[in-house]
């Protein structure tokens, strides 16, 4: 036997029997597929390369052999046999993803709290640091995650929905008796999904439009974030408080904030303007209110809680009398199908209100958030006081939950642009001369911010972030332009992020921090958010610049240059990693990455992007995106606890000239690598 026969053979001996059941079910079914559609001449050309590739590994076929086998086919042959592969890797990875859900199912012990969730880093907390330290970093932690665009994204939104649905389906499947008609129903099933999926086109042979990015991404929300968010909210209250969970308060507040660059970033994409920035967070709206018009519909129509067991309080009865003032119509149709349910007639009004909302109907629409936060919160209240502390303390807790977390835009939209291009713009403004269509442009998308907060709130769009930030003036420039766009007392408010992307900007940040501090619209900003700012490091860029190794130590470096100058200058810093998806991109595990940053750079807050590459594979299956959020929050509170902060800080000086060699060493390497002098048809001498 080889040794690399021997490897495979190793590996497929790992290879959990449930994965290797999922796979051998799934690539049968497949086989199926292809032998009714292509006939079992395709299957077996499909069988002769997946054996030529096999044999290519463990040593007795040539690639000269495959190549030949390949090359023997007509074109539309050597197109069918690689939409099967790639269908078959589809459903690969699906049995991989099910896999990683059950495994999560079986670690899931209340009593032994999985390693990096939430419950273990509150039971570690509170062991290391006292309950008033877990309070204190519970109350303060945030994880932002911002969802941006990946437009060469070549499968669709089609192909994904149809994975979706064959998950669903495998996981009925398997829950089904072996031998009864719902197995045999749900196998007949399974078989018409991956017949379709066979079926459907792999590639779009149109390029994405910001608005069908827009779309992509909040699939995402559809099908999982929604109603994930909530569930991580309580498993954090549990863990807190196990005894009370469900029958009294929560115990923990909302600490996701999405945001989105997905319509607002347009460094270097001009397809990305003020009218598409406008669309995008009112296809936002769209999603998000409808999804809360079902959550709140279904929760109001089960809450039939009858007045003489539950009595509402006198707020709850006030804001019923004031809806019947308004809107008699729909109040006595309401009242007329739950008659002495008060609790439900508040909900399902407010259902109404939702709806309103949506349609843009200014008479029973709510004005914000808040005004429907204010009734939820009167109908909890009301429970609570009437001894209901579960009705009070459970799905209606979810719904506030999801308020809070999403308000009305869902997602907060923030702006990028390039330095440069607002140079380009102030140049005309000053100078006096006609704005040419790129500053007009600009203008537009600032004035395009003042409406989105005119009509969804300062939270829906206020983040400004300037690329290539070399200076103070790059950041004054956007409050300079803002001024331009609109008259004194319309300016929309901005928060103006400076990004950081090579390695002399890394190491210039703290210096134009300092420059920033003292410009009067930073100033005021810092006085109204209590002293809050954020500064984005860019990954990408960095890495190649200096090479991924280099660039690595000196984001470290400038972490803590930064984390010292906030507490120098008595700012709550928050620091927006821009890391992409793969390793060369700053990507990899977030949660091991944030558990090595500088100690004092988190500080209970983390913002990172969710690259759209990643989006589908973090949040396409709810499991698997509860357990991306539950390491993330995890790590966010234990990066924050002193004790790993000092363990970071001896292990930095432990190894620092280590790090300061191998850093050189790899700097070397890397520019002598991208330095190489080209030949004539452009490769390497």
């Amino acid at each position: 036997m080889t040794a690399v026969s021997a490897e495979r053979d190793s590996a497929r001996q790992e290879m959990p029997d449930q994965l290797r059941r999922d796979v051998r079910l799934l690539g049968e079914m497949l086989g199926a597929v292809l032998a009714e559609s292509g006939g079992e001449e395709l299957l077996a050309d499909v069988e002769r390369l997946r054996r030529a590739v096999i044999g290519a590994r463990d040593g007795t076929v040539t690639g000269d052999e495959i190549t030949a086998l390949v090359e023997s086919w007509p074109l539309e042959r050597a197109k069918q046999v690689a939409r099967a592969f790639t269908v078959y890797f589809h459903l690969a990875n699906l049995a991989e993803e099910h896999q990683r859900i059950r495994a999560l199912r079986e670690r899931d012990d209340a009593d032994h709290p999985p390693h990096e969730s939430l419950a273990a880093a509150v039971r570690q907390i509170r062991e290391n640091s006292g309950e008033n330290r877990l309070r204190e970093l519970v109350e303060g932690m945030e994880f932002r995650p911002v969802l941006t665009a990946h437009p060469t994204e070549a499968r669709r939104r089609a192909v994904s929905t149809a994975i979706l649905r064959i998950s669903g389906q495998l996981e009925r499947l398997r829950a089904a008796h072996p031998g009864s008609t719902a197995e045999v129903e749900a196998r007949r099933h399974l078989l018409e999904e991956i017949d379709l999926l066979w079926r459907t086109s792999q590639l779009r042979y149109t390029k994405l439009d910001p608005l069908d990015e827009v779309r992509t991404a909040l699939s995402a929300f559809d099908e999982t974030i929604f109603e994930v968010v909530p569930e991580i909210y309580r498993s954090l209250s549990t863990a807190i408080d196990p005894e009370g969970t469900g029958r009294r308060p929560a115990q923990a507040k909302p600490f996701v904030r999405y945001g989105s660059w997905i319509g607002g970033d347009r460094d270097g994409n001009p397809y990305v303007t003020h009218e598409v920035t406008r669309q995008a967070i009112t296809i936002q709206s769209e999603h998000v209110l409808r999804a809360l018009e079902d959550a709140c519909g279904r929760i109001g129509s089960t809450l039939t809680a009858y007045s003489n067991l539950t009595p509402a309080s006198e707020d709850l009865r006030d804001t019923l009398a004031t809806a019947k003032a308004g809107h008699p119509r729909a109040m006595a149709e309401i009242t007329k199908g739950s008659p002495n349910e008060p609790h439900r007639q508040l909900l399902l009004f407010a259902t109404d209100r939702l709806r309103a909302t949506r349609e843009r109907d200014a008479d029973l629409a709510y004005p914000n958030p808040e005004a429907l936060l204010s009734d939820l919160r009167t109908v909890q209240a009301s429970l609570s006081a009437a001894g209901a502390h579960r009705q009070a303390n459970g799905e209606l807790q979810h719904l506030i939950w999801q308020v809070e977390t999403f308000g009305f835009h869902l997602a907060e939209l923030e702006i990028r642009q390039h330095s440069e291009v607002h140079t380009q713009a102030l140049q005309e403004l000053r100078a006096g001369q006609k704005p040419s269509e790129k500053t007009e442009e600009v203008l537009a998308t600032l004035r395009v911010v003042a409406w989105i907060q005119e009509r969804f709130g300062v939270d829906a769009c206020h983040r400004y972030i300037v690329s290539f930030t070399r200076s103070a003036a790059d950041v004054a420039a956007v409050y300079e332009l803002a001024a331009h766009a609109l008259p004194a007392g319309r300016t929309p408010v901005l928060d103006v992020i400076p990004l950081f992307e090579t390695g002399a900007d890394l190491e210039a940040a703290p210096r134009v921090l300092d420059g920033m501090r003292e410009l009067p619209d930073v100033q005021r900003r810092l006085n109204q958010s209590g002293r809050r700012l954020e500064v984005m490091l860019g990954y990408s860029d960095s890495a190649k610049d200096v090479g991924p190794v280099s660039a690595t130590l000196r984001l470290y470096d400038a972490q803590a240059h930064l984390a010292s100058w906030a507490e120098a200058n008595d700012v709550k810093l928050t620091l927006f990693h821009g890391r992409g998806g793969s390793l060369g991109r700053g990507g990899g595990p977030a949660n091991r990455a944030l558990l090595a940053q500088a100690p004092g750079s988190v500080d209970g807050r983390f913002k990172v992007t969710e690259q759209g590459e990643v989006i589908f594979a973090r949040y396409g299956q709810r499991a698997i995106a509860r357990r991306h959020i539950e390491q993330v929050g995890h790590a966010v509170l234990m990066a924050s606890d002193e004790n790993v902060q000092e363990g970071v800080r001896g292990a930095a000086e432990k190894f620092r000239k280590l790090a300061d060699r191998v850093a050189d060493a790899a700097y070397s390497a890397y520019r002598s690598l991208i330095d190489t002098d080209a030949s004539p048809n452009g490769s390497p001498r």
